[in-house]
């Protein structure tokens, strides 16, 4: 019921992640083109390239949640091949979830760290550009470390089901 429930989660941020990637890289791609576009007729738009720095931002985090749930953001591929190649295969499982329960207790430390963070720049920042204040700019770091750790902890769950021998539900 709770892997289930976690799997159409999973899903959810995929897609999400997925649409909200390449979204933002095209508009990246358009508001990059049109600030040259500008500058050619010496017309300054000065919140674009701040906006475009937010956006490439938010793709680094779209791209490890991404990464995240294909088992391409974190790894420690030299054991891992190694117990593969021996016939270890439960040895593997047992070293992978140490390595995704590891990764997750860093990620949960990096959320907390990233909350502290945008408390402070709530309370001591300003408004940016477009008026945007710097505390919701600074939010970006743990919505994102928290749709990766959403990843992780399905690969966690996914890789205890018993009907599941590769870890991917």
């Amino acid at each position: 019921m709770i892997l289930q429930w976690f799997n159409k989660l999973d899903k959810i941020v995929e897609k999400i992640s997925s649409a909200g990637l390449v979204a933002f890289i095209i508009l990246i791609l358009l508001l990059a083109l049109m600030n040259i576009v500008c500058r050619w007729v010496n017309l300054a738009v000065m919140w674009i390239d701040p906006l475009v720095r937010h956006l490439v931002f938010i793709c680094t985090f779209l791209g490890g949640v991404i990464a995240t749930g294909r088992g391409t953001h974190v790894g420690i591929d030299i054991v891992s091949k190694y117990l593969e190649n021996h016939n270890f295969n439960r040895m593997k499982k047992i070293v992978s979830r140490i390595i995704l329960g590891v990764s997750l207790g860093t990620l949960v430390w990096l959320i907390y760290a990233s909350f502290i963070l945008f408390k402070v720049e709530m309370e001591f920042g300003k408004p940016q550009f477009l008026g945007i204040h710097s505390g919701f700019l600074v939010l970006i770091i743990p919505i994102g470390f928290i749709l990766i750790a959403i990843r992780f902890f399905n690969k966690l769950l996914c890789s205890f089901s018993k009907n599941n021998e590769d870890e991917s539900c």
